[in-house]
């Protein structure tokens, strides 16, 4: 692919990326309906290998140590704002349709908290509220939810200080309030997952979340015991207490077993309709005499080392996502990506699967196969290579994939993100389709403008917004979709410019959907059909 801009760091990329997309589909939103201002040649001719109809296309946003938003700590809240709706318009503009931001990154919030307190990523001190005061993640799910992208709240589970010698830390931390609780493992403070008070806190973050935030979906990362790098772990006085017979490996395992499993029965109970997922390490187990359904991989394991039962989770339904952190090159002896893809695709137990893409490896220290510009692309067609099994992928991070290195966000634009996709549903968690809209079309002011509507009274889920597909093909219709218009209410409107349109093309068809907030799409719409009566002139009939 070739690359029309070199590598731009920062807001400078953010900001072309922006005028970029504005050039051929800027979305401009209103409170009565979107339409577009240019229509894309591709819309009509583009056939022939087309991205996947369904597919999660997430990335991360990190604020631990401002790692991507906010970019730096005591920031002005007009600040904090916008670098944020920057960063949702840039990663819109990728093709992304779902951010994870981090939330709670140790111990924190980025929201106001009874467990909890504000984050010093925000103000620089822990404990000190926004000024003016804004709720940050009520905030972002709204403007997120603008762009038409789902919001998955990401949280660590038992990191609760960062940084023991530099962090600050509230008086009313829970660190301070119940020191007993953690361990010191390095330079953190970490929950002892032994206990059971652990568990019920962490539970109750998740609980306070869903109950008053519209997330999509709560994310946990792989931070549960925390990896071997200081020596043991000393949680032998829980142990002893709560060991009850088990092996001390068998034991941490039921403990983050229980976390996942309690996290699980508290969504179901406050808001059944929240996603809940899980990035672990990406391997899971190595194989060897004793564990023959490992990889074929040498590395640290999650299910021995950092007693993360991925697998149980997917297999009693606790999780409804996994997003193993595939962050090595194809053909890395260790941890080959394309063993551990072909792995992971076999052990999904009928939950999704998206895969972690480590495009920071192009960015911090690369190797040779970083440095590569078809290494992401080949994780890509690899990802799409098990349509059945891997339904999308998640970057890792934000501000790395938007540094655009080797060329790859122009690769998402240009090719493998340039049309639209819709998050694939969870039938488990709801499967019934909203109802299809009335579509009708006219010419006007030399556009085209497309309207849709749907009676509130005729459905009851609310909305996520309204899919828009063309094709020269009627039987085409449907395949992939080409706009997808965040929902602003029961009507919807897309504008074409007549003067856009191929001069090649002589008669299209335009067919309509609506989008549920689960993801379930209804039927087709009435079929509209365009045809050229001359000139630039088009006659406009509504079918059946």
């Amino acid at each position: 692919m070739a690359c029309s801009f070199k590598r731009t760091k920062g807001i400078d990329y953010i900001r072309i990326m922006i005028l970029k997309k504005i050039a051929t589909c800027l979305l401009v939103a209103s409170s009565s309906f979107i339409s577009l201002c240019s229509f894309a040649q591709s819309l009509l001719l583009d056939t022939t290998n087309l991205p996947p109809k369904y597919e999660m296309r997430g990335v991360w946003v990190s604020t631990v140590v401002n790692l991507d938003w906010p970019s730096k700590k005591g920031l002005s809240v007009d600040q904090q704002k916008q670098e944020f709706i920057q960063i949702a318009i840039a990663q819109k503009a990728l093709g992304t349709n779902a951010l994870f931001v981090q939330v709670r990154p140790a111990g924190d919030a980025f929201y106001p908290s009874q467990y909890d307190p504000w984050s010093e990523y925000l103000t620089g001190k822990q404990g000190q509220a926004p000024t003016p005061f804004y709720d940050p993640l009520k905030f972002m799910i709204e403007e997120t939810h603008k762009l038409g992208m789902e919001f998955h709240a990401w949280i660590n589970p038992y990191r609760m200080v960062f940084d023991i010698n530099r962090s600050s830390v509230a008086d009313n931390h829970v660190t301070k309030l119940h020191p007993e609780w953690f361990v010191t493992y390095g330079k953190q403070k970490i929950f002892n997952p032994g206990i059971p008070e652990a568990v019920k806190y962490v539970t109750g973050v998740v609980s306070d979340i869903v109950n008053r935030y519209d997330v999509d979906g709560i994310h946990m990362d792989d931070y549960f015991y925390p990896y071997v790098e200081h020596g043991p772990f000393h949680d032998e006085e829980a142990y002893r207490k709560y060991g009850n017979g088990m092996s001390l490996a068998d034991w941490r395992r039921s403990n983050c077993n229980n976390l996942v499993k309690s996290i699980h029965e508290a969504i179901l109970r406050n808001n059944a309709m929240v996603k809940f997922g899980v990035s672990p390490f990406g391997i899971y187990q190595n194989k060897t005499a004793s564990t023959p359904d490992g990889s074929r991989t040498s590395g640290t394991q999650a299910y021995s080392d950092l007693y993360a039962d991925v697998l149980l989770w997917l297999k009693e339904g606790w999780i409804d996502y996994v997003t193993p952190q595939l962050y090595w090159e194809i053909g890395l002896k260790v941890a080959d990506f394309e063993t551990l893809i072909n792995w992971w695709s076999g052990h999904t137990y009928g939950k999704h699967l998206y895969i972690g893409e480590g495009v920071y490896r192009a960015e911090e220290s690369p190797s040779a196969a970083w440095r590569n510009k078809n290494e992401f692309p080949k994780h890509l067609q690899m990802d799409r290579s098990f349509p059945e099994k891997v339904q999308g992928q998640v970057l890792f991070t934000s501000k790395n994939i938007l540094h655009n290195p080797n060329g790859w966000a122009d690769s998402l634009t240009e090719n493998y993100y340039r049309k639209p996709s819709i998050v694939p549903p969870m039938s488990w968690i709801n499967d019934v389709a909203p109802e299809a809209p009335e579509t009708w079309a006219e010419i006007k002011n030399n556009n085209l403008v497309v309207n849709s509507f749907l009676a509130k009274s005729s459905n009851e889920e609310e909305l996520k917004g309204y899919v828009y597909y063309f094709s020269t093909d009627i039987g085409r219709v449907g395949n992939s979709p080409d706009y997808i218009a965040p929902e602003t209410g029961n009507f919807s409107s897309y504008t074409v410019p007549l003067s856009t349109i191929p001069a090649g093309c002589n008669q299209f068809y335009i067919g309509v959907t609506t989008l549920d907030r689960d993801n379930n799409e209804s039927d087709m719409s009435n079929m509209i059909v365009c045809t050229r009566v001359g000139g630039n002139n088009w006659k406009v009939k509504m079918g059946h």
